[in-house]
């Protein structure tokens, strides 16, 4: 979800030797911890400065710093050092954390004077000093544990790249790279949900087909995921080495084994539609985007209006599957088309006492004129972020009905970015995302009114039995 919410920057970070209290501001007066105002300069190497940086970044804007025991913050941070160091076969007897006492200053002096003794013993290589940094950056914000904080470094785009391109295998699974994060959610079997074009296309794979393995390990063990397996269906530049799948298709019993080198490749420029349309059977209108990207909302009401030219429309089914969030402004426009006057979601502070603090509702926005029609929105663990402050909000205010599987469960709150020194981006919610029912659907998800998974044998087909149970529902 990107920012919806602004709060103004109350503390500041710091980028200067070990100290007891943070730095507020740079020597030109402005906050070191701030938003970046367009495109950031080249990065250069993550050092231990940038690492403080972050750390009194999150203790000042990070939506639970009230409650944050950032002791488990610093553990994280060095044991990932540690880790890096034996990687490279460099541990030291010295690389032993400090005894940490819960005053977040004097805590972090600590840490970094036994960071920089240990990283003073090393060989003056700014490589091996980045890397250990970046390790130790890393692991602090994934101690976190928010599935809305960041730390964004060392993207890079393939050479000769056009907008539109894509870079990787070529396939989209039931199971997505966000697994990882989350792998209690992912079903067996694993198989192809849709084939976007380059290396899958080329080898002849199809939707519904099941991936029994991939570089000889199982997707699936004792109906537990193998969230590093998975990880390789989905490499990012520069990631480069190819990946090897056992397929089994269904309808013949035919197994075969192909090897996919990721590639960058133009999809299906169907694809690549923001906003896809059709008339179905009695005046249904379908509309499907893929996230909440600025001015969705409209292109959306123009295509409904367009639709509704010389047609009755009956009913409309969003199909929000696959749909990764974007902008809460964008969720509050739409909603706007089904009610007016509502609440469709609190955006809370954290308060050391309750947990939760104030709350600051979202509504519909009511300059949208009200569309009048039945609702079906089709879900699944696609959906995410804004997808699920939409949801959330269709199902708690009784807008229409949702069909297909759960939800993500990732909506912890609007995020905000930050520009670090080494010109990397740090992006901490502010807020935390309740339900219009004041509910945490974060790490939860939302449940669908009717339960429709995909199966391998439906992808194959190409049935899609949740689109069928939204078209019975907006028939009766």
């Amino acid at each position: 979800m990107t920012a919806g919410l602004v709060l103004f920057l109350a503390a500041a970070c710091t980028a200067t030797p070990p100290r007891t209290q943070p730095a507020a501001t740079t020597t030109g007066g402005s906050p070191v911890c701030a938003e970046p105002q367009g495109n950031p300069p080249p990065e250069t190497p993550t050092t231990i400065d940038v690492v403080e940086q972050a750390y009194f970044c999150i203790l000042a804007n990070y939506y639970g710093r009230a409650t944050l025991d950032t002791r488990a913050l610093l553990t994280a941070g060095f044991a990932a050092f540690t880790r890096e160091l034996n990687r490279g076969g460099r541990d030291l007897p010295e690389a032993t954390m400090p005894a940490l006492t819960g005053d977040r200053h004097a805590d972090w002096a600590a840490f970094e004077a036994a960071w920089r003794r240990v990283a003073g013993r090393l060989p003056d290589d700014a490589e091996l000093q980045s890397r250990l940094a970046a390790a130790t950056l890393q692991a602090i914000v994934t101690g976190l544990g928010d599935d809305h904080a960041r730390w964004a470094h060392g993207a890079k785009r393939p050479p000769d790249s056009y907008d539109g391109d894509q870079y990787g295998l070529g396939l989209r699974a039931n199971v997505g790279p966000q697994v990882s994060a989350d792998p209690g959610t992912a079903l067996p079997p694993l198989f192809v949900t849709a084939v976007l074009g380059g290396p899958a296309k080329e080898a002849g794979l199809r939707p519904g087909d099941v991936i029994e393995s991939i570089n000889g390990s199982a997707p699936f063990v004792d109906g537990a995921v193998t969230p590093a397996a998975v990880a390789a269906l989905y490499p990012r530049y520069p990631e480069a080495r190819a990946v090897r799948l056992q397929i089994l298709r269904q309808e013949t019993g035919r197994r075969r084994t192909v090897t996919l080198k990721p590639e960058l490749f133009q999809p299906d420029p169907a694809t690549l539609q923001v906003v896809t349309t059709k008339l179905l059977g009695d005046g249904i209108a379908y509309v499907r985007f893929s996230g909440f990207a600025p001015d969705v909302a409209n292109r959306t009401l123009r295509a409904i209006s367009r639709m509704r030219t010389g047609h009755t429309l009956t009913g409309l089914v969003l199909d929000l599957r696959g749909n990764g969030g974007g902008s809460p402004d964008e969720a509050n426009r739409l909603l706007g088309a089904f009610a007016h006057g509502k609440v469709t979601a609190y955006q809370c502070a954290a308060s050391l006492s309750t947990g939760d603090g104030a709350c600051d509702p979202m509504r519909t926005d009511d300059s949208v004129p009200l569309l009048g029609l039945p609702l079906v929105v089709l879900i699944d663990r696609g959906c995410a972020s804004a997808c699920e402050h939409f949801s959330s909000a269709v199902k708690d205010l009784r807008l229409g009905q949702l069909v297909g599987t759960r939800t993500a469960g990732a909506v912890s709150g609007p995020a905000r970015p930050y520009l670090l020194g080494d010109n990397t981006t740090l992006t901490l919610p502010s807020t935390h995302h309740l339900a219009p029912g004041r509910e945490v659907i974060d790490r939860v998800g939302v449940a669908p009114d009717h339960h429709v998974p995909l199966t391998p044998r439906d992808a194959a087909a190409d049935r899609d039995p949740a689109l069928d149970k939204a078209l019975n529902l907006l028939h009766t």
